[in-house]
């Protein structure tokens, strides 16, 4: 920061960089933006440490940049002055539509023929076959939560109608209890980590998504595919609140349930997947440059 002197550090989200390069920003006395503000759960366990390092950037942030109307409420109900936020849509938009128009990787054409959602590398596709994408890696599931979320995936991989397609996080608390259970099971196939361009072409072919992240619970209601969330709490309620995801927690038994009601009746599938997508229309970039320009103006 030294070497650049910078008039503006921004950094989006909730990891442990985020809060820290808030922190570098306050010690050097540089204005600091926070991208995805105001997100809450309320619970500083859950997730975890996500929403202590979220509540933190908040306190050292000048500028607010709020993805939707509800966590700009947070920030409000926090104290923070209405000046500094600004309703922007999420980032994660703009990158989501940037990356889908892009080829889709060779690695991803070659597993969706191999599976038979994709009958040939020229994309035709077999409707009989549905795809499930599944990411799980949350520290708050680690142990018993993460054994019951794979039974479910063991107990879907009956259905002949279904490949549950898993990447799989690195950390030892997530890969010995998902290869223990679900390794050379039929109709599962799990994967190393895959990168965001070759994970948003995936995405793209799923009927349905499983996962305990937080990005994709916004990023899968813009192609219109359900999310069922594997978790107790979210900090995204506008997508649960626009019917576009649903809590289902780590209960075997419930996992199943509305998955194989989502599989099965298209009433269901359809309410939704045709719901409206809360979380912006792919120019949160635009009103943050349009924010940042004009706060420097004044």
């Amino acid at each position: 920061m030294e070497e650049f002197k910078p008039d503006w550090v921004l950094a989006v989200g909730d990891t442990t960089t985020v809060v820290t390069t808030s922190l570098l920003a306050f010690y050097r006395r540089i204005k600091f933006g926070h991208i995805e503000a105001g997100l809450r759960t309320h619970n500083k366990w859950h997730p975890f440490p996500e929403e202590i390092n979220r509540r933190l950037a908040t306190v050292t942030a000048d500028l607010h940049f709020a993805p939707t109307e509800w966590s700009q409420g947070n920030l409000l109900r926090e104290g923070v002055d209405a000046k500094t936020i600004h309703v922007t849509g999420n980032s994660v938009i703009d990158a989501l539509n940037y990356v889908s128009q892009q080829a889709e990787p060779k690695e991803i054409k070659e597993l969706l023929d191999k599976l038979g959602i994709a009958s040939t590398l020229s994309g035709s596709r077999n409707d009989k076959k549905k795809l499930i994408l599944v990411t799980a890696h949350r520290r708050e599931n680690f142990g018993e939560p993460m054994e019951n979320i794979f039974r479910a995936l063991n107990k879907l991989a009956t259905r002949d109608d279904v490949e549950i397609v898993y990447p799989v996080h690195l950390n030892p608390n997530v890969q010995e209890p998902a290869n223990r259970v679900l390794k050379d099971l039929k109709h599962i196939t799990l994967l190393p980590p895959l990168d965001y361009l070759p994970l948003v072409h995936l995405m793209k072919h799923a009927t349905l998504i499983l996962t305990d992240s937080g990005g994709i619970q916004e990023e899968a209601p813009a192609f219109g595919i359900p999310v069922l969330v594997l978790r107790e709490t979210t900090e995204r309620p506008e997508g649960v609140d626009a019917g576009t995801l649903k809590l289902v927690g780590t209960e075997t038994s419930r996992i199943v349930e509305e998955a194989q009601r989502l599989l099965d009746d298209p009433v269901e599938y359809g309410k939704m997947s045709k719901a409206s997508n809360p979380y912006g229309d792919g120019h949160a970039a635009e009103r943050i440059v349009e924010a940042l320009l004009n706060t420097n103006a004044d």
